[in-house]
């Protein structure tokens, strides 16, 4: 990954410090992609293998980016905005991420180590076994000062509480302000839009250009949906926020909850597929479309539009694709010129992707050097928050994935909790924005 050549930066240039070592930054951006820019791709070590770890979904749903950052160990550094002279290090690993002796592990046991057998009914080797894993399986130390002390509890009342501005999530906010309903659009990231914003661009899909009208006071970002919970007072949402840089929790009691969180990245299982250098497709496109940065050579691999869309995408961009991998169907046209139906992907390289491999449908092995292998297959849906509100969730075998369950309109088994877009099984963007109309005009209907 490098900053693309000739683009004006995007921010204030700043520095970072990585274990003692000055690197360059641009303030605001999340701090693993100024150190990936960097070439700083390792940010930590694996819990029990101490195998290389990079940052893969940038979005907060794995755990192969977090750092101690300014002395708090345990931080999402995907997901952490840089400031100048915030201070890095990596977490498990002795003496150094770089070198580890602790990595030995995965040399000595190829096929698996199982800690709770090892010298299990032994007399005093047991004893050590156990107290020896129990002191390996803990992640980073705890902060040398205390927290700092939290601001009390904001509580917000509205009509319509939506979760998550995407393309649902902001055609509903629409239906809502023109019907002149009171709602307050929940969005964990600093800016509305979700794929529309950062994802590869789709064709036909929904415009931005009127986000404009929905009304900032009726807008919460940088805000995450812990839960739904009941109390005296009614039903709120616990939302996690930062205001004046500092943590705090608002309460928002709704008449109504509209779910729309979109889904997380996933990954395949292939070979080496945790090797610093692999990237979810959707991490990809928002490093690229958000903060101009991007591999040099990349091989994508998934199945779905959005894998074909991405490597387009790059191609315009300057990175040069040298495979795309279709594990499921056939490459439509207008695929990019690599594009081919293939299967039995594998990631090569030590620390760090080097090389990428496959089987081309009907041929042999082949394989490619590259910097960077993409992963783009449609997002598992976030349908925690739903569930725990009532909605049911059942899996889908045919698709392979636990979605929310709703009626046309958005409705679920629970009387007060709608859900629309990504969480109830995926489609593209045109779809998704679909479904948030549909549920917020019938969700208006309802209201007292």
């Amino acid at each position: 990954m490098r900053r693309l050549p000739d683009v004006p930066p995007r921010g204030r240039a700043i520095t970072v410090d990585l274990e003692g070592e000055s690197l360059p930054a641009i303030e605001g951006e999340p701090v693993a992609c100024s150190l990936i820019a960097a070439g700083e791709p390792m940010l930590a070590r694996s819990i029990k293998y101490h195998r290389p770890r990079g940052p893969y979904c940038f979005a907060g749903a794995c755990s192969h980016c977090l750092m101690r950052v300014d002395g708090v160990p345990n931080v999402y550094a995907c997901r952490t905005p840089a400031r100048d002279g915030m201070k890095l290090e990596r977490q498990n690993a002795y003496p150094s991420a770089k070198v580890d002796i602790f990595e030995s592990i995965d040399w000595f046991f190829p096929k698996g180590m199982d800690h709770h057998e090892m010298f299990a009914g032994v007399p005093v080797a047991e004893q050590v076994m156990a107290k020896v894993a129990r002191q390996l399986a803990g992640l980073g130390l705890l902060p040398k000062t205390p927290a700092p002390v939290t601001a009390p509890a904001r509580t917000v009342r509205t009509r319509v509480a939506v979760v998550g501005g995407g393309a649902a999530g902001l055609a509903a906010a629409r239906v809502l302000t023109e019907r002149d309903v009171g709602f307050l659009l929940i969005e964990r990231d600093d800016a509305l839009g979700g794929r529309l914003a950062n994802g590869a661009p789709e064709a036909g899909g929904p415009s931005l250009d009127d986000i404009h009208r929905i009304s900032p006071s009726s807008v919460l970002t940088r805000a995450t949906a812990l839960g739904l919970y009941d109390d005296d007072a009614g039903r709120f949402l616990a939302v996690g926020t930062w205001e004046a840089d500092a943590p705090r929790l608002v309460k928002v009691y709704s008449e109504r909850f509209l779910l729309t969180p979109g889904g997380h990245p996933p990954t395949l299982p292939f070979e080496n597929n945790d090797l610093p250098g692999v990237y979810a497709g959707r991490a990809a496109s928002l490093l690229l479309r958000r903060y101009d940065v991007a591999p040099e050579t990349a091989a994508l691999v998934g199945w779905g539009a959005e894998l074909h869309a991405l490597a387009n995408l790059l191609q315009e961009r300057g990175t040069k694709v040298v495979a795309v991998v279709d594990l499921r169907d056939t490459p439509p046209a207008g695929a990019h010129a690599t594009a081919v139906r293939g299967s039995e992907p594998k990631a090569h390289g030590l620390r760090g992707v080097s090389a990428f491999s496959y089987t081309r449908e009907g041929g042999g092995r082949e394989k490619v050097s590259c910097d960077a292998v993409l992963v783009s297959v449609p997002v598992s849906p976030s349908f925690e928050l739903a569930r725990q509100g009532g909605a049911k969730v059942p899996f889908d075998e045919k698709r392979g994935l636990f979605v929310v369950e709703t009626d046309a309109d958005g409705r679920t088994q629970a009387p007060d909790v709608y859900a629309a877009g990504d969480v109830t099984g995926g489609g593209t963007a045109k779809d998704a924005a679909a479904a948030g109309r549909r549920a917020a005009q019938a969700l208006v209907g309802g209201l007292s």
